[in-house]
């Protein structure tokens, strides 16, 4: 079955960085477009940046251009997103997803905060 596994996340505070990865298993994760999205609290899901198959096309919430970085490992079947210069305002649970974007995993907590 379809397993993501998210880990990385934590307790930051503001400019500081994380790195998250997503270790993707049961599906061709080599021919799936992913996406990270998340949820902070009391507010719905926000698509926060999408990769291709090869990594060639990668798009980015206007919120966090310049600040975090998506990329892939179609060999280890791992999906990252770079996170830098922090704000409170990333606070929130991040998942990876498939497209379509659904949850299908456990998420993990990014919060900032001095």
């Amino acid at each position: 079955q379809v397993q993501l596994v998210e880990s990385g996340g934590g307790l930051v505070q503001p400019g500081g960085s994380l790195r998250l990865s997503c270790a993707a298993s049961g599906f061709p994760f080599r021919l799936n477009r992913m996406n990270w999205v998340r949820q902070a609290p009391g507010k719905g899901l926000e698509r926060v940046s999408t990769i291709n198959t090869i990594g060639s096309s990668i798009s980015y919430a206007d919120s966090v251009k310049g600040r975090f970085t998506i990329s892939r490992d179609n060999v280890k079947n791992t999906l990252y997103l770079q996170m830098n210069n922090l704000k409170p305002e990333d606070t929130a649970v991040y998942y990876c997803t498939r497209d379509p974007i659904r949850i299908e995993s456990q998420g993990t907590q990014v919060t900032v905060s001095s």
